[in-house]
């Protein structure tokens, strides 16, 4: 699979927070934002089913007493996590779509950025997610049918007007496609997870994408973005 690492010199790179500045971010955090810190972690790291109230309290240092004072149960910290974590991608989105030089530019931004997230998650996380917290999966189906379809059509019809997609391409039709792509690469069913890396899947699905919709001229950007040459 393409290293999306080497795209480095295109795509803006996240600025490092070194120790001090966490451990001062973490002073200035109420108890119940450190508890969904804490929670994420750990959820991240080992998924939902395996992790309990004992774990993430001894996680934290703090007694399933404090916890309570904030989190009646498990299920309502993955609700407000997921709340918090779709909060944050609208914003990535959003500043990659304004920010962006061009679609071209764009996608591969947003890429790095999948790149990034799913580094950090097990696939358990949301294979789990999915099967047994309806509710919390349903938070991510609305964002995606909602927020991310309606910025997958901006950027479509952004991308006619600068010349990269083709004046063909149905926004419609194709902004539909992209997010059954993004249901697509999280199903088991269709990718299992002893064959397929989410991360592999997600990255050649959304570069296949763009292949798809771009002019010749956005062939050429996608290019010189994966620094590849070939004749036309």
């Amino acid at each position: 699979m393409q290293d999306y690492k080497s795209f480095h010199s295109f795509v803006p790179v996240p600025i490092t927070i070194g120790i001090g500045n966490m451990e001062t971010i973490t002073e200035k955090m109420t108890t119940e934002e450190k508890i969904l810190m804490g929670a994420e972690e750990l959820f991240f790291k080992y998924g939902i089913r395996g992790v309990t109230m004992d774990d993430i309290a001894r996680h934290l240092g703090m007694s399933k007493k404090t916890i309570y004072q904030y989190y009646k149960e498990k299920d309502e910290i993955i609700h407000k996590l997921m709340q918090s974590q779709i909060k944050k991608h609208e914003t990535t989105f959003t500043e990659s779509y304004e920010k962006a030089a061009n679609i071209v530019d764009e996608v591969f931004c947003i890429m790095k950025n999948i790149q990034d997230i799913f580094s950090k998650i097990n696939p358990q996380f949301i294979y789990e997610l999915q099967k047994y917290y309806s509710q919390s999966w349903k938070l991510f189906k609305d964002f995606k049918e909602g927020f991310i379809l309606k910025m997958v059509e901006k950027s479509l019809d952004k991308g006619k007007r600068e010349g990269h997609v083709r004046d063909d391409v149905n926004v419609k039709i194709l902004a539909r496609l992209r997010m059954e792509q993004i249901e697509w690469a999280m199903n088991p069913g269709v990718f299992h997870p002893d064959k397929y890396k989410i991360l592999d899947v997600h990255l050649v699905l959304a570069e296949h994408f763009l292949y798809g919709i771009c002019t010749l001229k956005g062939h050429k950007l996608i290019n010189k973005y994966k620094e590849i040459t070939e004749e036309e």
